[in-house]
């Protein structure tokens, strides 16, 4: 005869296992699938990769967590963070002074600035006060738009909503050259000749920036976590080797 206190015993387990994991035990992270080689889709495989979705289950795995990965379109990033639609982004996003006062940054983890790009049959090395009055493109809610802008000295900024759309305008002659992020240029060009866009040489960019990944204001349990663990990478020299596979 099975004891009261034995079959009271066995619900709990039973409930126990019927409960799903915690939430804690799951972040969700934001990315995009527009910043090759730092967060994008494998055609292959249709699962997000790139060097901050390594990055983000290298510390996820470090605090015995799962990463559940939220594609987001790069403008809507910090907003989802606000809203708490993600935990973390782990993107080519650059921390700055601006962004500060909305989210908290992990410590930087890669830096960079923007390349310019023009039509692979425009054979001039341009530089910026050659443009002037010419219509330029950037993908919305990067550092680079911001800075085209202020300028004050084209005839448009165009903004797009991916690099590969600024690149066929390019191509097409529908503006006359465009910006984005120089580890992403170049690693689409280099993987896909069909572009029709080249690397304008010589160029200095406007700003360069540091990569780091970011979390609510309202969450500083979790950035001492993604510090701690970045930290870590980089003594063992993983967050080094993660970089190096993308070619970083």
């Amino acid at each position: 005869m099975i004891s009261k206190a034995f079959a009271t015993a066995l619900v709990a387990l039973a409930v126990a296992l019927s409960v799903p994991a915690r939430a804690a035990d799951t972040v969700k992270v934001g990315i995009t699938t527009t910043g090759v080689p730092f967060t994008f889709i494998d055609t292959s495989s249709q699962k997000p990769v790139g060097a901050m979705v390594d990055l983000a289950a290298a510390i996820a795995k470090d605090n015995g967590m799962t990463p559940d990965f939220k594609i987001t379109a790069f403008s809507a990033l910090i907003p989802s963070l606000k809203t708490g639609k993600i935990d973390m982004i782990s993107a080519g996003m650059f921390d700055t002074a601006k962004r500060e006062k909305i989210v908290d940054f992990s410590e930087p983890v890669y830096s960079y600035g923007e390349a310019m790009f023009v039509s692979a049959d425009d054979e001039q090395n341009y530089t910026l006060d050659d443009l002037k009055g010419a219509t330029v493109g950037a993908q919305v809610g990067t550092t680079f738009a911001d800075a085209l802008r202020e300028r004050g000295t084209f005839g448009q900024v165009k903004l797009y909503d991916s690099i590969v759309d600024i690149m066929r305008d390019v191509k097409l002659g529908r503006i006359k050259a465009g910006f984005g992020d120089k580890p992403i240029v170049a690693y689409q060009i280099k993987q896909k000749p069909a572009l029709g866009v080249r690397l304008v040489k010589g160029y200095e960019p406007m700003r360069s920036g540091k990569v780091a990944l970011a979390v609510s204001k309202d969450n500083p349990e979790l950035l001492k976590k993604v510090n701690a663990s970045i930290e870590k990478l980089e003594k063992s020299g993983e967050l080094a080797k993660i970089f190096a596979k993308y070619g970083l």
